[in-house]
């Protein structure tokens, strides 16, 4: 169990390996020196403010918004939330400043897109210096596909078969692109523009593409960015979040209602207008960095530690065949689609309070009362609510002069260890109440019904 959750989670103040499939042109550590070393902005991965805050020992403080006061209030209690976290209180960092607590870059876009939340600031003391190891979602495939095999009782026999074929039959539909993905990551040049086109055709039928195909992107954005903006965070020790806030708005409509990657997939000429509408100097570059970039990301992903890229094959893939060799990429196949299951309201917690369970066992472990991000340390931070050594206050708050926050009412709230139900959380629900990626393209028989 601890080394699927270590291998989900990346350590940013040391560059050690972690297993990974063979046959790749690539090393995760030849990757990690072009990220530190090669990059504009290469240098916050480990220089800044957040992880070296952590580092420091020293109490830190937070920001949450929240449009339950009122219950929060009335109960006493604050739930972690499932999402890119897996089981924390999401929050954003605060920096002590001229009377009043800054907020990171991302906690000031947070302040200005959700004008109708509360603010909450919290006062963590830690027991010691806090491990710079940030948990990365995209990793968490083999985490989701062992809660599934050992939760299968919850689920009907037809509710089990249906998950199975949709997972299995979403490989197979993507297939083709999918074992492109593994040439490219083995070294095979592609052409970029077909590359592009293709991965964009792909995603509607394997939603979990949108997700890398995002996160790659941003990445390229934070670490290549030489505008004033991105230098005036980096001058704070801190990663441009606005950056990839632009190209999800500008990509997908009404991301502001329900941010789902699923729904990402910009085409070659499509994607070279955003990078350019963002920062015309990065539209260049941004197809070769895609084509490069992407493939060694899947690989990593998808497949098992030691698993030879080369020897394996996507086509005609059984479900025994993927927990053998893809148990990363099946993993997240099963999660994604229970989530657009018409009883997955139900089954929620039966699954996710599960890995909850065991992210706070693990960070308990560790030593980790903050848990961030590992995708990248760009600033989203979160509370773990089982961490029993630290110390947590809790006060409302108000925005003042200059975007600086100030706490104004200590409130008596506890973290309680569970997750929030479902129905709470809304940045996983639409107006529907459907959960975020319910609207794909079918699969039917293994084969491909739009796209690719």
């Amino acid at each position: 169990m601890r080394s699927h959750w270590a291998d989900a989670h990346t350590d940013y103040a040391s560059p050690g390996a972690r297993p990974g499939p063979r046959g790749l042109a690539d090393s995760a550590a030849d990757w990690r020196h072009h990220l530190e070393a090669e990059t504009r902005n290469g240098w916050l991965l480990r220089g800044n403010a957040m992880v070296e805050a952590l580092a420091s020992g020293r109490p830190i403080h937070l920001m949450h918004t929240t449009v339950a006061l009122d219950a929060i209030r009335a109960s006493g209690q604050l739930y972690a939330s499932s999402g890119c976290l897996v089981a924390a209180l999401y929050c954003a960092p605060l920096t002590a400043q001229n009377g009043g607590l800054r907020p990171h870059n991302l906690g000031s876009y947070l302040l200005e897109t959700k004008p109708y939340t509360r603010t909450l600031v919290f006062e963590i003391t830690p027991d010691a210096p806090v491990p710079s190891l940030g948990i990365d979602y995209l990793r968490l495939g083999g985490i989701h596909l062992r809660t599934y095999l050992r939760r299968r009782s919850f689920l009907t026999g037809a509710e089990d078969e249906q998950l199975r074929g949709a997972a299995v039959g979403r490989v197979r539909a993507a297939a083709r692109f999918l074992d492109v993905l593994l040439a490219a990551a083995r070294g095979t040049v592609a052409d970029e523009r077909a590359f592009i086109d293709d991965l964009a055709a792909t995603v509607p039928v394997f939603p979990f593409l949108g997700y890398v195909y995002f996160e790659v992107l941003s990445e390229y954005l934070m670490l290549h960015s030489s505008s004033t903006e991105t230098q005036r965070c980096a001058d704070a020790g801190e990663l441009n979040n606005r950056l990839y806030k632009r190209l999800a708005h500008r990509a997908v409509e009404g991301m502001d209602q329900l941010f789902d990657l699923s729904r990402f997939h910009p085409q070659h000429d499509e994607l070279v207008r955003l990078i350019s509408g963002i920062e015309s100097g990065l539209a260049p570059g941004v197809a070769r960095y895609v084509c490069r970039r992407l493939p060694h990301v899947f690989a990593c992903l998808a497949l098992a530690p030691g698993q030879d890229a080369g020897a394996f094959t996507f086509r005609g893939a059984d479900f025994q065949d993927l927990v053998q060799a893809a148990p990363g990429l099946l993993g997240q196949m099963l999660f994604r689609e229970m989530r657009i299951t018409d009883r997955y309201p139900q089954l929620y917690l039966a699954f996710e309070q599960a890995k909850a369970m065991e992210a706070w066992d693990f960070w308990n472990e560790r030593g980790i009362p903050t848990p961030f991000n590992g995708t990248i340390p760009k600033g989203e931070i979160g509370i773990n609510p089982a961490y029993p050594r630290a110390g947590c206050r809790i006060w409302t708050a108000e925005v003042g002069a200059g975007g600086l926050v100030h706490p104004v009412e200590e409130l008596d709230v506890s973290l309680v260890p569970r997750l929030a139900e479902l129905r709470m959380t809304a940045m996983r629900r639409d107006g529907a109440g459907k959960a975020a990626g319910h609207a794909r393209a079918p699969v039917s028989g293994g084969r491909r019904t739009v796209g690719v």
